[in-house]
């Protein structure tokens, strides 16, 4: 193999030789935990207090050829074919987007704002399932519907409510043909549509370029908010009175949805800044 991987430390060791100047160090760190936990199996007290501990060549043999494809820019969710969100381990493949801690904060507000909620919750655009496996997660009294136009990411988001030990019905739809869709009514409606505009491509890393679903992620920049119409409409639909809508937008579109969303019958809305302080989460509350 010509590569002498034996111990936790030589992991490090290794990944900062291959991967210096292609990753900033902490990302490299980063890599390194996860490699060493995922492949290894190596808790992080270990790697913290027992850097001597060895990996069998099998092992090392996996992180030669995980290092081979993060030289290439290749996501490590990708690679591995998981991650976590919101504590649930979920599946991804080519066909689902990998969730963004943005999307973790989106997650969050829902369950703070929800406790002991019973009522139905339609997550639009679920991909992985990530969103709908950790909402059926933490409000175990909610009846959970992911739906996707892509089969492939309906299958994968059903193994990950198995995965994860929730129910979530996962349906496929496309929101711009919603009158052949069979959906429930709904409390609350949540989703994380593509919203990138394409003249915004140039602000993307390689990794997300050459590795993510473009469908996923990207409007032309003379329709950005074609998916949220198509939400609402459909919301005018299937959402009851009093029901909660809850998006994650982009940073730059707040006003514009503001003003979608109030011309569409909403109230209470407001915009909630990520951790980066950018407008990231829009919500309201529809009128009677």
């Amino acid at each position: 193999m010509g590569v002498n991987i034996q111990t936790i430390k030589d992991i490090r060791i290794y990944l900062s030789g291959e991967l210096n100047g292609i990753y900033l160090e902490k990302e490299i760190n980063a890599l390194s935990n996860i490699i060493t936990e995922t492949v290894a199996g190596i808790s992080k007290l270990h790697r913290l207090y027992k850097s001597e501990l060895t990996i069998d060549k099998e092992q090392a043999a996996r992180i030669v050829k995980i290092t081979k494809e993060l030289q290439k820019g290749k996501p490590i969710q990708y690679i591995l074919g998981e991650t976590f969100f919101y504590d649930c381990k979920i599946k991804l493949n080519s066909a689902t987007l990998i969730p963004r801690p943005e999307t973790e904060e989106l997650v969050h507000l829902i369950i703070n704002e929800n406790r002991g909620y019973q009522g139905d919750i339609v997550d639009f655009g679920t991909g992985s399932g990530c969103i709908a496996v950790a909402l059926a997660a933490n409000i175990p009294g909610a009846k959970v519907t992911g739906i996707d136009i892509s089969e492939d990411a309906i299958s994968i988001a059903s193994e990950n409510a198995i995965l994860n030990d929730v129910t979530v019905t996962f349906l496929t739809g496309d929101i711009f043909n919603f009158e052949e869709m069979a959906m429930p009514s709904a409390g609350i409606i949540v989703s994380n549509p593509p919203y990138v505009r394409n003249s915004e491509k140039k602000l993307m890393g390689k990794n997300v370029l050459e590795f993510e679903p473009h469908t996923a992620l990207f409007v032309s920049d003379s329709e950005p908010l074609v998916y949220y119409e198509a939400l609402l409409k459909i919301a005018d639909k299937i959402l009851a009175t009093g029901g909660r809508l809850y998006f994650e937008i982009n940073e730059a579109l707040g006003d514009l949805m503001v003003r979608l969303l109030s011309a569409s019958g909403y109230s209470d809305i407001k915009i909630i800044k990520d951790i980066n302080n950018k407008d990231r989460i829009i919500k309201g509350t529809k009128n009677g």
